[in-house]
């Protein structure tokens, strides 16, 4: 690698050295004497050439430190997972990394996911100052929105007004929303660990048949799972009709805590199979503290034990909280001064092909902003702050999907937390059920579930079935994921993504928007007229159009 930094001083060395003739017959000039036109000429001639090396070597600088970084991200990638491969198979114990019987009667545990002590991508960037200054940038942006809103507030009103009530609205009825989360996590904090060391402590006795305990207590799971994970959170965002974003924390604690209580049963249950307890031993069960701890931590992998940092930099915690005020604040803006504004179709015309184009270009900033934003606001400071208060030292919860040249690649990296569990209990499983045969279906079967899901949390949330999520889950990914794949290289690539990911938030930004006034705007037949009054439809500020859905009744009927 060093041999063309070499060959560049060499030649610069022999061509800005006189030769040995020419020095030697050469006669010294006066300081003063004025260069002759040859001589000037050269001397231009030798600094331009100058120049043209200093711009080479800077190329073949950055090419080398190119290929120097990503090779040896590569060769440590490799070297840390083949160290954490040798010492699980040095150390059995461990039950993420436990090799079982490959009968048919036991489940085979594979290398799960191996926890280590890192930072987030985004923690080490900032300590760039170029980096730096794009977050800037987009503060800057803040506050000419904040301005632009303070500016036409006053245009029109002839008085400042900076009122949140959209962001009140749409965090309305907190109290329902944290006596429904507290039901649902005693319950999943009680429900799957208690079941599962009364199906542990007594598996291996000879009291109760194998069979009969271990139908017994899955069926009593199940039913208690789709009762108070499955169930109530669906009947009190609807009962209660609680608004947007009170709904969205509801839905998304459901996911959770589903996506959590699995992942503990189902690295669980084999270690207790596959241990039976010799000599009067108690039976290998969790512990309790282990399983509260998991109920909080940063990650749907449940392990034992986590890496762990010394200590608690509650400034970091501060900061990451205030990030997140900031970034709905910001949401906020985007939807007051570039959303609403433009798809609110405040005089009722019908929706044209040339107002839906129009409306769709419009959506792609505001679209891919609140992409951003989301990104930053949850994955970034909100992951981050509860890391920092757990001391859990993994903060890989996403990589560099932004240097994306492949959807497949993007898909890997945009949420690692939510991948590593779509692989590891999906993927793999499903791999392990098929004895690996049916690859290409199993990926198929992985992008329909979560297509799915973000279909659920957006019917619900929204309060009406609009499959624009699980089409472009379904249908676009599915074809962007096979042909955009990791074979593609180079930036045209990472251009084409980019593009992509600006137009689907386009799509969903205005599709959406477009039903949720269709909704307050064109009642359903047999719903009722007093709900939809006309009059009470167009109000005098833009973001106080949305306030009609609180004084909805909304009808369950509507979602499907």
């Amino acid at each position: 690698m060093a041999t063309p930094s070499k060959e560049i001083k060499l030649r610069h060395r022999d061509k800005g050295a006189p030769s040995n003739s020419t020095g030697s017959e050469s006669q010294p000039k006066n300081v003063g004497e004025p260069l002759s036109l040859e001589e000037e000429e050269q001397t231009n001639l030798e600094a331009h050439d100058l120049i043209q090396w200093k711009r080479h070597i800077e190329a073949v600088k950055a090419d080398l430190l190119e290929q120097i970084q990503g090779q040896l991200s590569d060769l440590l990638d490799r070297a840390m997972k083949e160290s954490a491969e040798s010492y699980s198979r040095r150390n059995p114990v461990l039950p993420s990394t436990t090799n079982v019987s490959r009968s048919g009667r036991n489940l085979r545990m594979e290398h799960g996911k191996v926890f280590m002590e890192r930072k987030s991508i985004l923690d080490e960037l900032f300590e760039i100052n170029h980096i730096r200054t794009l977050y800037h940038m987009f503060i800057a942006a803040l506050l000419l929105l904040i301005i632009s809103t303070l500016a036409v507030d006053y245009i029109d009103q002839g008085r400042l007004v900076l009122d949140f009530d959209l962001l009140f609205y749409a965090f309305g009825k907190l109290p329902t929303v944290l006596w429904a989360w507290m039901i649902m996590f005693s319950y999943t904090l009680a429900g799957p660990y208690h079941t599962l060391t009364l199906w542990g402590s007594h598996y291996h006795g000879a009291g109760t048949p194998r069979r009969v305990l271990t139908v017994g207590c899955g069926v009593a799971l199940a039913a208690a799972q789709s009762c108070i994970l499955g169930v109530f959170p669906v009947y009190v965002v609807i009962h209660h009709q609680l608004p947007a974003a009170s709904r969205f924390i509801i839905i998304l604690e459901q996911v959770r805590f589903l996506m959590k209580s699995y992942s503990f049963i189902r690295e669980n249950v084999p270690v207790i199979m596959n241990h039976k307890p010799q000599g009067g031993e108690d039976p290998r069960l969790p512990t309790f503290s282990s399983y509260l701890y998991f109920l909080f931590c940063p990650t749907l992998i449940y392990r034992e034990s986590y890496p762990r940092n010394p200590y608690i930099r509650w400034n970091y915690v501060g900061v990451n909280f205030a990030k997140v005020l900031g970034c709905l604040f910001y949401l906020y803006f985007i939807l007051v001064r570039l959303c609403i504004p433009v798809l609110m179709n405040e005089n009722n015309h019908p929706l044209s092909t040339r107002t839906l184009v129009l409306s769709l270009f419009h959506a792609t900033l505001p679209g891919m902003l609140i992409l951003l934003l989301a990104f930053f606001a949850f994955l970034h400071c909100w992951l981050n702050a509860f890391a920092e208060m757990l001391r859990f030292a993994d903060r890989m919860f996403y990589k560099d999907w932004w240097n994306s040249t492949s959807f497949a690649n993007y898909y890997r990296t945009w949420n690692v937390v939510v991948h590593d569990w779509l692989y590891y209990y999906y993927y793999q499983d499903f791999l392990w059920l098929t004895r690996r045969k049916f690859r290409t279906t199993a990926k198929l079967s992985v992008f329909l579930m979560s297509a799915v899901v973000h279909e659920y949390v957006f019917t619900l949330c929204f309060g009406f079935f609009y499959p624009v999520m699980f089409c472009l889950f379904a249908v676009i990914g599915v074809v962007f994921n096979f042909t955009l794949n990791d074979k593609r290289k180079g930036p045209v690539w990472n251009v084409i993504m980019w593009t992509c990911l600006f137009i689907g938030q386009g799509v969903q930004v205005c599709l959406y928007c477009h039903e949720w006034y269709a909704q307050v705007h064109c009642p359903r037949a047999g719903v009722g007229t007093a709900r939809h009054d006309p009059s009470t439809v167009l109000l005098s500020h833009p973001s106080k159009d949305l306030l009609l859905y609180h004084s909805r009744v909304l009808d369950p009927t509507l979602l499907w």
